[in-house]
């Protein structure tokens, strides 16, 4: 199962989960979860929870200015369990609104 969105991120905000109400937002077998998170220009930080599990802390993400492809693009990745959510969050650090690029493929285990 693939996820993608591409989210606008006001500048000097902090997005909620991208990933609220998407299929996939709640694992529904063990799986392995990879993540791909890009931006339209520097400054923007990606953190990203599965289940209880930080997997990326505000890190700065790629400015690419392009959805992620994988492998190439491969910012994380991590192990789910059956009902963990996952949750997506991009803080923008800079004085002008930058879009972001997320890619989640969900595989099961």
């Amino acid at each position: 199962m693939v996820m993608t969105d591409v989210e606008s991120v006001a500048a000097n905000t902090t997005t909620g989960n991208i990933l609220a109400g998407k299929a996939m937002e709640f694992v529904q077998e063990p799986s392995v979860v990879t993540i791909g998170i890009a931006a339209s220009a520097v400054g923007l930080h990606a953190t990203v929870v599965i289940g209880t599990e930080v997997v990326v802390d505000d890190q700065e993400v790629s400015n690419i200015n392009r959805m992620p492809q994988f492998p190439e693009d491969v910012l994380a990745e991590g192990g789910a369990f059956a009902s963990d959510r996952i949750t997506v969050r991009l803080h923008n650090t800079t004085a002008a609104a930058i879009s972001g690029f997320t890619k989640i493929n969900v595989t099961p285990a």
